[in-house]
């Protein structure tokens, strides 16, 4: 799906949006993105049809349309007493809680609803966007792991404020410290450790 073969700077139509309602309602227990994909694929529904989801950017496309898609038909389901879950390890349908129809909107908000039911957000990315964007999740990834495995070396769990990594760094360097019978390899891993953690403060 290129910039010039696919149909996102127009609405999204009725007719795809049944099309991916009948799709949804085929997994009655529910389904993943690349599998609701792939169904779509294979039933030659446009656009998904002709995605190539080997390409970054029409990968992209294809993820954001559907989650587009999919966001549109929650507040359809929800008016009809249905709640559509949105994940890209889960996505099905269920019965709407008592609590969230209360109010008459459901309770389970999300932040990323209006993310894409704007389709300018679509328009705006081409392939240096969208690699930049993947650049900027896999930063954020082994950021993440790095933590980790700093709180790991120092024996800390998260939410973990400054002043306490400062305090467990100090026992453990003191414990550690080739000076008292320590090891050095052990010491360095502590000072390493304390350093990721006190960078993302």
């Amino acid at each position: 799906m290129s910039n010039g073969d696919r149909p996102a700077g127009s609405p999204v139509d009725a007719a795809l949006l049944e099309r991916v309602l009948e799709s949804l309602r085929a997994n009655p227990r529910g389904c993943t993105e690349h599998a609701l994909i792939a169904q779509l694929h294979d039933q030659g529904v446009e656009p998904f049809a002709v995605a190539r989801l080997q390409e970054p950017l029409s990968l992209f496309q294809t993820h954001f349309l559907l989650f587009h898609c999919l966001y549109r038909l929650r507040d359809v389901l929800a008016q009809g007493g249905e709640w559509l879950r949105i994940h890209c390890l889960d996505i099905g349908i269920e019965p709407l809680r008592a609590v969230d129809t209360a109010s008459g909107v459901p309770a389970r908000a999300d932040p990323l609803r209006s993310y894409y039911l704007d389709l300018t957000r679509l328009e705006g990315m081409d392939a240096a966007a969208v690699e930049a964007l993947l650049g900027e999740f896999w930063s954020q990834l082994a950021c993440d792991e790095r933590r980790e495995q700093a709180l790991e070396v120092l024996g800390l769990e998260d939410p973990v404020d400054a002043d306490a990594i400062r305090q467990q760094y100090r026992r453990l360097a003191q414990r550690h410290h080739p000076d008292r019978g320590g090891d050095t390899a052990a010491l360095q891993r502590i000072n390493a450790a304390r350093w990721v953690l006190l960078a993302q403060k």
